[in-house]
């Protein structure tokens, strides 16, 4: 009896214990708090009275309050009105600019990919390239708003930046700023029967002029359309909802991506609806170190659903969630609050989308033989094809369609991996096993 009643009042004695104990802490963390808004308090006077230029009470805090968040991680960052204005014209498909989609690394500024048909795109500015200076000066010790904000400025002005390209010693681009407009989506008819799709931008609408390419080409090329190439290379990304909706027209079903955030039961998983665009037609997907984000989701979607074969190389690798959160004055703030998984449940984040198929971009070179091969129709007194005429016609139109794909060597691996597909697929549909000849057989019975 008194060992149970010594061994109760233990019990009481450490919970009061604990609970004291959790108290005093709780107070303490309180005391430090306010130990320390104390100092930013004095350290913000301080510079005011003396640092060598006047610095305005709203540019400090605004420095402090973006200081606090990109220290967390190079995505988070405080907007004020101007930025989060240009982070909106951003999301709408139409900006001033470079076209260039840039990050942090290690305090040097990294070139995601540079958007298509921009003034970066067309100088020759690649995924990868490091900015080291930005008009003679360095981005060492800048935030990334900071240089987003030198390298914004009015149309028709020019901007000297100096890259760093491995292998390569570094060099300076002068570009001159234009008002970007993205057209994210853009498509053609490859090789006859392949539908080409080039997604620039994860921006609004990107789905449904997808599914309006998708039904042209339906249109045009009836039961002759092979496949389908979606080029996501060099593509930084956008719209979480676009991304969805984008796997969701080639997909009947099961989950396309989750994000995940501390909280386990904040946990918010996407899934397909019934209905494939393509009919189960063959479809590659081209990723390169310059997809990022809504790219990875997409491929990410397509790969783990075996819906799409992915080529080309292992993609950025940015698979964390960013909320923009609207403040007052009209600024706002954007905050990491999740990562990004696949259906098959992989973190993309700093580890990206490995392709199916790994292919580098490379020069395609044609051998020729000056001659030395010799064919049939090269033979004296050869009989001629009558259909030679058309033929001829056919291989001219076919080399003028392929002359500008000629220097994407991973468009060209892509678009025959689709043929290839697609023959697979309707020799494995057709029923090529001969039949049995029964009359012979009961012949050979007898």
């Amino acid at each position: 009896m008194l060992k149970n009643l010594l061994i109760s009042l233990a019990i009481v004695i450490t919970f009061t214990t604990s609970c004291a104990v959790a108290k005093e802490a709780e107070k303490d963390d309180q005391i430090s708090t306010y130990e320390l808004l104390n100092i930013f308090g004095e350290v913000m006077e301080r510079t005011k009275a003396q640092y060598v230029e006047e610095q305005t009470d709203k540019k400090l805090i605004e420095s402090a309050l973006n200081g606090m968040l990109t220290s967390l991680d190079p995505h988070s960052s405080y907007l004020n009105e101007e930025d989060y204005k240009y982070m909106n014209e951003q999301t709408s498909g139409k900006f001033g600019g470079l076209g260039i989609e840039i990050t942090m690394e290690n305090g040097v500024v990294k070139v995601v990919s540079p958007i298509d048909d921009t003034p970066a795109a067309k100088a020759g500015i690649q995924a990868g390239d490091y900015i080291t200076d930005i008009d003679g000066n360095t981005v060492i010790g800048l935030t990334l708003n900071e240089v987003v904000t030198k390298l914004r400025g009015k149309e028709g002005t020019k901007v000297k930046i100096t890259v760093r390209r491995s292998g390569e010693k570094p060099f300076d681009v002068v570009l001159t700023r234009d008002i970007i407009k993205i057209q994210s989506v853009k498509n053609e008819i490859k090789n006859d029967d392949i539908l080409y799709v080039r997604i620039s931008a994860f921006n609004e609408d990107v789905d449904k002029d997808i599914e309006k390419a998708m039904n042209d080409a339906k249109k045009k090329l009836k039961n002759k359309l092979a496949g389908v190439v979606i080029d996501v290379r060099n593509n930084p990304g956008g719209l979480l909802d676009q991304a969805v909706k984008v796997s969701d027209l080639f997909l009947e079903q099961g989950e396309i991506v989750s994000t995940r955030s501390r909280n386990e039961e904040d946990t918010v998983k996407y899934s397909a609806t019934a209905g494939d665009i393509a009919k189960g037609l063959p479809i590659v997907v081209m990723i390169n170190e310059g997809s990022a984000s809504a790219s990875e989701i997409t491929a990410g979607a397509l790969q783990d659903h075996h819906r799409a074969v992915i080529l080309g190389q292992k993609s950025f690798g940015k698979g964390s969630v960013q909320t923009v959160m609207p403040l007052r004055n009209n600024a706002a703030m954007r905050l990491t609050t999740a990562r990004y998984y696949t259906p098959s449940g992989r973190s993309i984040q700093a580890k990206g989308i490995e392709p199916d198929i790994e292919v580098k971009q490379a020069k395609l070179e044609e051998i020729k033989s000056y001659g030395l091969n010799l064919s049939e129709a090269d033979l004296k007194g050869a009989l001629k094809n009558e259909q030679a005429t058309n033929d001829k016609k056919k291989k001219d139109s076919d080399d003028e369609n392929k002359k500008d794909d000629k220097a994407d060597y991973q468009l060209i691996r892509a678009l025959d991996l689709v043929k290839a597909l697609y023959l697979y697929g309707q020799n494995d549909n057709a029923n090529i096993t001969p039949q049995k000849d029964e009359k012979k057989d009961e012949k050979k019975a007898k």
